[in-house]
């Protein structure tokens, strides 16, 4: 089967456009000899953007009638359970998704055209989740980066740089505080923006992560204050630095504040930086759609060289070995891998297209990240690497809030033990090697 590139229109509105987007994909359908496939997408924000796609595939050609299934991620996971997979997957690669990865549950994508357009640096970040036996089980589809997000008008009226060190983060917020605006808007009502942004960015700002995490899955069961890494040695001072930041320099009800407040709040000025991914944005500008903004990486050491933003695989494509329509969810696979595809859709989102050849992002918003990204210099949240047993949001968020981080730290060390202990975690070396069948979080 081939495709042809085709230019894609969207013009498309409010619930008038998904109506008609649903007929469409009706009316369009391949002729009645068309092999249908199942296409699960669990990006609710972008439904309407690839329902457009699979309506122009489905009419680009007679052979292959896509079906876009937008149920969720629990109902794909039943799936597999049953028996029943999707033909083809779009999905938030994490480690419940990775499960399908290290049980050799996906076919190999490795001779496709798209995976020879993803860019190489990306690979040691998949893998992070785990593999099978060398395969390529997921292609990066959207990358998201998130970091520092700032007020540009704040900064121009104090006569703020960007800091890129520590050292000048504590005198910018320093000066901030002295002219009565409080740093940064803290929203600690809520656990998982804790996690994302104060815990990911300072732990991510001073360890190297894909090091930290292959060295501790090699502890294993051994991991505490005797070994040779552990989260209380290597993450101690991130996490001093993290609650020196969210007492010192927050607005004073950062306890009871949550992520809408933290949107409404930062966009009508009350702080000078904010920490949220591109998401935020378009709930910023429901406020305030003039207000202009910038992003940068939280610097946590005394070296520019360390400067690296937070990224996370919002999408990945895979597709089930028990699928028994391969051939054709291949053939849709490359058309959502063409360029005007895969680009079109990632400047929709604000995402950076994980492809070689494809330009960076042009909003203005996210530009501060583009020289970091291209040159490498990201890494995944750690509070997603570790298996959802670890109760990461809740523990980042005891931090802020006024626990003991040491005690806390002592506690991960702990639970990463136990874990090791029922379930081996693999590290990247193992994973590459085809050691991970069997393993699981």
């Amino acid at each position: 089967m081939s495709v042809k590139p085709k230019s894609a229109v969207r013009l498309i509105a409010g619930g008038m456009g998904l109506a008609l987007m649903g007929a469409a994909l009706t009316s369009c359908a391949a002729g009645s000899g068309a092999e249908t496939i199942r296409f699960t997408f669990s990006k609710r924000e972008a439904i309407e953007f690839m329902t457009e796609l699979v309506a122009e595939y489905n009419s680009s050609q007679d052979e292959v009638k896509v079906e876009i299934d937008t149920s969720g991620v629990d109902v794909v996971s039943a799936s597999f359970v049953r028996g029943n997979p999707p033909d083809i997957m779009l999905g938030n690669y994490n480690y419940e998704i990775a499960r399908f990865v290290q049980r050799c549950a996906l076919i190999d994508l490795s001779e496709t055209e798209a995976a020879a357009g993803i860019r190489e640096d990306l690979q040691p970040l998949m893998e992070q989740y785990g593999s099978c036996d060398g395969r390529v089980s997921a292609l990066p589809y959207s990358v998201m980066a998130a970091s520092v997000i700032y007020n540009k008008q704040i900064f121009e009226e104090q006569g703020l740089e960007i800091p890129q060190t520590w050292d000048e983060l504590i005198a910018v917020c320093d000066q901030l505080k002295q002219a009565g605006i409080d740093p940064f808007y803290g929203t600690f009502k809520d656990d998982w923006t804790v996690a994302q942004g104060w815990y990911d960015y300072t732990a991510g700002g001073s360890v190297d992560v894909i090091e930290f995490f292959d060295a501790l899955a090699e502890e294993g069961t051994e991991v505490g204050p005797d070994s040779e890494v552990s989260f209380q040695k290597d993450f101690a001072e991130p996490m001093d630095r993290m609650m020196q930041l969210a007492s010192e320099y927050t607005n004073e009800d950062a306890a009871s504040r949550g992520y809408g407040d933290g949107n409404l709040a930062f966009a009508k000025g009350e702080a000078a930086m904010y920490l949220q991914g591109p998401w935020a944005f378009s709930e910023i500008a429901k406020t305030d759609p003039d207000l202009e903004l910038g992003t940068f990486p939280l610097p946590m050491t005394d070296d520019p060289a360390d400067l690296a933003v937070r990224v996370n695989m919002d999408l990945a494509a895979m597709i089930p070995q028990e699928s028994r329509h391969h051939e054709a969810a291949l053939d849709f696979l490359e058309y959502l891998y063409l360029p005007e595809n895969i680009e079109e859709y990632n400047a929709s989102q604000l995402g950076f297209t994980p492809t070689e050849d494809a330009p960076a992002p042009d909003d203005p918003r996210i530009e501060g990240m583009v020289e970091y990204y291209d040159a490498g210099q990201v890494y995944q949240g750690p509070s997603v690497l570790v298996p959802r047993t670890l109760p990461m949001f809740n523990y980042a968020q005891a931090m802020v809030l006024g626990q003991s981080p040491a005690s806390i730290l002592r506690t991960m060390d702990a639970d990463w033990a136990r874990i090791a202990f029922r379930a081996p975690i693999p590290s990247t070396e193992q994973s590459a090697s085809g050691q991970t069948e069997e393993s699981a979080p």
